[in-house]
């Protein structure tokens, strides 16, 4: 096994976990990140959907008692009856944008800097949502009801473009469509489950043939890498939210991004695809 590509698979591997959850963008810190280390090409793609696993697993293992406590009220609950209905009517959506528009997408938009264009564009549109006066109508998950959900699903839309956030998409969205901060970043958790395990079995079956034996080793220690750092990042939003709004992630986007934009035009970074 050649280290420098298991050391490589660990930092991406730890790179999506933390960012996965945060409004900043999993899939455009994973290509910036990738570009940098000179990991690219359509294995190197395939490789970052299936760590996406290993940080979905981590949500799963968070809230796994919201989890049993569903999967055991299904049918039998009108609560957990509810609870998944939204989460299917916001999965839809992008389910099928994504069916319609993913190859193109990837061809056009996963390159440095089309990412950091939606960079600083959705830390515009944060600063703007925080900036406004916010009327919750929804303070828990629970009291959501499938118009909202709707609302949400319709908004994670947006996150098809690399650099834009499927967190940050569905946490800002719900802050404009009347959910509480820490309603709106949980619902995004739970709406990450159906969402990534979707997008990631349905990726690598499509791509499998470009994977062999020996990408296991890779995939498995950047599972593993997402997965820890998932769980702390996690917890630490969680936590953060309670007591601050999300202007800090905004100004970070739009700092990455012109960083990004400067550094790509001045030569000092010779980002792909300027």
């Amino acid at each position: 096994m050649d280290l420098a590509l298991l050391l490589k698979a660990l930092i991406l591997g730890v790179v999506e976990g933390l960012t996965e959850f945060l409004p900043v963008s999993s899939t455009g810190h994973l290509i910036l990140i990738g570009d940098l280390l000179d990991f690219t090409g359509e294995r190197a793609k395939v490789f970052t959907i299936a760590i996406q696993l290993g940080a979905i697993l981590a949500v799963c293992w968070e809230y796994r008692a919201k989890v049993i406590e569903v999967v055991r009220g299904i049918g039998r609950s009108a609560a957990a009856n509810r609870f998944v209905i939204n989460l299917m009517i916001a999965f839809l959506p992008a389910a099928v944008m994504g069916l319609l528009f993913i190859k193109t997408i990837k061809y056009y938009l996963f390159h440095p800097i089309p990412v950091a264009t939606a960079l600083i564009v959705g830390g515009l549109l944060i600063l703007w949502a925080e900036r406004r006066e916010h009327v919750i109508e929804v303070e828990q998950v629970d009291d959501m009801d499938w118009k909202h959900a709707l609302k949400v699903g319709l908004a994670q839309c947006l996150a098809l473009i690399p650099g834009t956030s499927r967190s940050g998409a569905t946490i800002i969205g719900g802050l404009f469509f009347g959910l509480s901060r820490k309603a709106a970043a949980e619902f995004s958790f739970f709406l990450a489950i159906p969402t990534m395990f979707a997008a990631t079995f349905y990726d690598l079956y499509k791509n499998r043939e470009l994977l062999d034996w020996n990408d296991l080793t890779l995939i498995a220690a950047g599972f593993a890498a997402a997965f820890f750092s998932a769980l702390l990042a996690v917890r630490a939003l969680l936590r953060f939210v309670s007591n601050h709004d999300f202007t800090i992630f905004a100004w970070y986007r739009i700092v990455f991004g012109i960083v990004i934009l400067v550094t790509g035009y001045t030569g000092v970074i010779g980002w792909s695809e300027m």
